[in-house]
Parts: structure tokens; sequence; C-alpha cells
């Protein structure tokens, strides 16, 4: 099914609740790319398909973590899009950022920090959209 198509299935106030400071495309990727956010059982694990899972890189005394080079990375340029326009409107995603410079991390630490954040935001939005357990209908074999 294609992104567009996929999209469609989600009412307009679905789609806005979705992605935040997404623009139609973005959001589109965001669904298109998760392929069905039950095949996740939890956030940790969608943040590892996506890449933003903080991988750790701490040596000797320092604690250090990185963003992860694996994952969907058509998804994780999505994710990346959203954080950046986050960064530039004022509202909770850069107040965050700042909040993370101000803690001592650096611009990636502080960038990797917030697509982690919007990773787990956007994963609750995609399992309250699903529809209840009980009507859903498989095809029988």
């Amino acid at each position: 099914m294609s992104e567009q198509r996929k999209y469609r299935q989600f009412t307009p106030e679905q789609k806005a609740e979705i992605v935040l400071a997404a623009g139609p495309l973005t959001a589109a990727k965001v669904i298109a790319e998760t392929a069905g956010v039950a095949r996740f059982r939890s956030e940790a694990c969608f943040a590892m398909h996506a890449g933003v899972a903080p991988i750790p890189v701490s040596s000797g005394r320092s604690d250090r973590y990185r963003l992860s080079r694996g994952g969907n990375r058509q998804l994780n340029a999505a994710l990346h899009r959203i954080a950046i326009t986050q960064l530039r409107l004022s509202g909770p995603g850069q107040s965050y950022y700042q909040r993370r410079r101000a803690q001592g991390d650096g611009t990636g630490e502080a960038v990797r920090a917030l697509k982690r954040r919007i990773a787990r935001a956007v994963y609750q939005r995609l399992r309250a959209a699903l529809p209840p357990a009980d009507t859903v209908h498989t095809a029988a074999a």
C-alpha cells in the first residue's frame, strides 16, 4: 500500500494528532515507514527501529550516548525533519532542547534526545489511533 493510501485511512484530526510540527508528507512518511505500529512491543523497540535509540559510548568516567546508525533511515530522516522544525518554532521542543543544552549537552546530543522524545510521542499517538483489538478482522487462511 502506498504512503498516501495509508495516510488517507486516518481522519484529519488523527493526522494532526499523530505527528506534531510535521507537514502532510512527513506525517505520511512516518505512518508508511512504521508499517503498522502494532508490530512493536514497546516504544523502545519503535525507537530502535527508527534509529533514534541511544547507544552508550561511555569510556572511563564519561557517560555519553550517541545516535544509532542503524534502523530505518527514512523514518529517522522524517523524525529529524520534525525535530528541526520544532527547534525553529517556539514550543515544547525548543524548550526541551534549550534545557538539555543548559544541562551541558552538546548540540548533537541535545538533538538526539529531542528525536528520541519525538519518537516516543509519535509511537504513543500511533498506538492511540489503533482500533480496539476486538474490532480488527484478519483474513482466514
